[in-house]
């Protein structure tokens, strides 16, 4: 019991650094990109081969715009098989790729190292989907690549071949689509499951993990989120564990380390198995492949949930579920009962000038929903 409370508070450490780093590199944005992006001119724009032979795809950000990023990847590998595709994302979004088979390297972001590595790939398409920071479109065009691909968001225009216009009311993997677009790649008609793929030992894992249930079927709850104003609140998790586990229905708790202690609170007296900071985030995706719904807030779970084909139930405040939640049969999304919500833009949210939590969903009508679509009633 020991050895696992070390363990825990070791990834509570290594997790609170990735935030903080991540928080850095965004005020380092704010600060310094716009005069970074100043310095260069409009890039001239090369002729790109029909099939080309080696492509860059800049993911930085969380975990969420990294599964999303997967249908518009996936169809880009179908339109050129012969081509080469590197990933330059974060360190805390990276192992999301290794849920998309026939990605080449993958380089971190906010590694020197891979950074370089990037930057000195010789490659002849980069696609930069981050939707507004400029860092990113600042390496986009470090590149050298003949084409480059990137959001208009704000002055980081300048900085491709091809901009392309972004959407705040479109569905977050329709927009990417658009980034293939100049490609001559058209979007398809809806984003259909499973999109991701779970390697065969995270799978073993999974089970491994899931051995105290004894074969019991569960629902997943993921009471955490990397923004605290996307959190709903481990008493409201706790809420519907209880319902859940008053009708007989195991619950599991899942998430990284920052959702080790909610995850505790939750399972108290025997209700939940709190599995939060155990394995690697492509378990916890297999974690969530083997259940029969997922209960979460916006988040990167929330995402790989759609992308295995997991029922969600999900509750949205700041952000639009128009825009990041889960679509098709299957998804109900409770949102926001305040009229100004969502507020969210570009994964920012701002000071809330009313001072009001927006996270309203009531605790026993998400149980209610949960229960009812478990039982198949509506």
């Amino acid at each position: 019991m020991r050895r696992e409370r070390l363990d825990a508070l070791q990834l509570r450490f290594y997790g609170r650094c990735h935030y903080l780093k991540a928080t850095l590199l965004k005020r380092f944005d704010a600060l310094a990109g716009p005069l970074l992006a100043g310095l260069f001119g409009k890039p001239g724009r090369g002729d790109l081969p029909a099939s080309p032979r080696s492509a860059l795809f800049i993911r930085p950000g969380g975990i969420g715009d990294a599964v999303l990023l997967v249908p518009a990847l996936r169809a880009f590998m179908a339109a050129c098989p012969d081509c080469r595709i590197d990933i330059l994302a974060e360190k805390r979004n990276a192992q999301a790729f290794l849920l998309c088979p026939g990605i080449g390297a993958v380089h971190l972001y906010d590694s020197p190292a891979g950074l370089a590595a990037a930057l000195t790939g010789g490659y002849d398409l980069v696609v930069d989907t981050e939707q507004w920071y400029r860092l990113s479109a600042v390496v986009a065009r470090l590149v050298r690549a003949p084409r480059s691909i990137g959001f208009d968001g704000n002055d980081r225009v300048r900085l491709f071949t091809d901009p392309v216009v972004y959407s705040q009311q479109d569905y977050e993997a329709i927009s990417f689509f658009g980034l293939l677009a100049p490609l001559g790649i058209e979007p398809p008609m809806e984003i259909t499951a499973p999109f991701l793929h779970l390697p065969a030992a995270a799978a073993y894992a999974a089970k491994r993990l899931l051995a105290p249930l004894q074969g019991r079927r569960f629902v997943a709850l993921f009471p955490g989120a990397s923004v605290p104003k996307k959190q709903w609140g481990g008493e409201n998790f706790r809420t519907v564990a209880l319902a859940l586990d008053s009708e007989g229905i195991a619950v599991v708790i899942v998430g990284g380390e920052d959702a080790f202690a909610a995850g505790e609170a939750i399972a108290e007296g025997g209700v939940a198995l709190n599995l939060a900071g155990k394995g690697t985030l492509v378990e916890s995706a297999a974690l969530i492949a083997g259940a029969q719904l997922l209960v979460s807030g916006d988040s990167g779970l929330l995402h790989i949930a759609a992308g295995v084909g997991t029922p969600t139930v999900s509750i949205f405040g700041p952000s639009d579920p128009v825009k990041w939640g889960p679509k098709g049969e299957g998804h109900l999304a409770f949102r926001s009962s305040l009229h100004c919500a969502p507020c969210s833009r570009f994964g920012s949210v701002p000071a809330c000038p009313v001072a009001v939590r927006c996270m309203d969903a009531e605790a026993p009508r998400v149980a209610d929903a949960v229960l009812r679509i478990l039982k198949g009633v509506g």
